[in-house]
């Protein structure tokens, strides 16, 4: 058992527990309410770590999905780290969605200003770890459907759940963000200073059935300055998270989030190469 002891008197204990693959360790991190967070790490491929990227999984995931892109942000150099958030994990979506539809259970936790408060509790202490073990101060947000909706929260969007949580991040990553609705009003985005990178398919239908192109209003209310918007021709909402046929999606978004960075650590963010199989907006 390794320990960490961190400013703010919030202390971590992590325990190594598992080793899925080279380099991707399963730890336990403790957050400041004394709960307890697991986060799968993805140790940076390069021996310079370029930064570290903490990714969100959406309503019903855990620590142990979207294993591509903590693959590929290793493969990028970064140190990255999946949190399982527990308060909208999957045992919370059996929960909501018992005796009722699961939609109408899924618009409750993703509505739920506490799920999220937790969700923040996790990004926290898991980027202070991250960044006790990395020399650079570049850090990444990356989020998935509610994950998403988390990111933009932290990006600095209004929101209708009275979540005023902004966070200090070098880029944000909001893949299948939510338009205006259930948790954000309309023109929420347009105080969004920092760089952010957006990215739907063509298939990625809103939940209740709206269409993928609800998902766009984020990145035309923002104002210009390092915003992208990639849209992956035939990509659903479950392709994002490493379901069903995913490959082309995973590929396309990885080589997409590398692009991006690039630019954003170069100070440059123009697109420099369309990419095929997808379509990129930049302002």
């Amino acid at each position: 058992m390794k320990t960490f002891l961190p400013s703010l008197a919030i202390l971590f204990l992590i325990q190594l527990t598992s080793k899925a693959a080279i380099g991707q360790d399963l730890i336990s991190l403790q957050r400041k309410d004394s709960k307890t967070v697991s986060a799968m790490v993805y140790k940076p491929i390069a021996s310079e770590c370029k930064g570290v990227a903490i990714i969100s999984h959406g309503a019903g995931g855990s620590e142990k999905g979207y294993t591509y892109l903590g693959s590929a942000m290793s493969d990028f150099g970064y140190l990255a780290v999946t949190v399982g958030h527990q308060e909208s994990g999957l045992q919370v979506v059996k929960e909501q969605t018992s005796g009722t539809t699961l939609s109408e259970g899924l618009a409750k936790l993703i509505t739920d200003p506490k799920a999220y408060q937790a969700r923040f509790m996790d990004i926290a202490v898991a980027k202070e770890w991250a960044q006790s073990q990395c020399n650079s101060k570049v850090a990444v947000l990356i989020g998935h459907s509610m994950g998403a909706a988390t990111v933009m929260m932290a990006a600095g969007a209004r929101n209708k759940l009275n979540i005023a949580e902004v966070s200090n991040f070098t880029a944000y990553i909001a893949i299948s963000p939510q338009g205006s609705g259930l948790i954000f009003p309309e023109m929420a985005w347009g105080d969004i200073n920092p760089p952010v990178l957006m990215l739907t398919g063509t298939q990625d239908k809103e939940l209740g059935g709206l269409s993928w192109e609800t998902r766009t209003e984020p990145f035309n209310n923002m104002k210009s300055g390092c915003k992208w918007l990639g849209v992956i021709g035939g990509a659903t909402h479950m392709n994002f998270a490493g379901r069903g046929i995913s490959k082309k999606t995973e590929t396309l978004t990885s080589h997409v989030i590398r692009d991006f960075l690039t630019g954003v650590q170069a100070g440059d963010c123009k697109l420099l190469n369309q990419i095929s199989g997808m379509t990129i907006s930049v302002k």
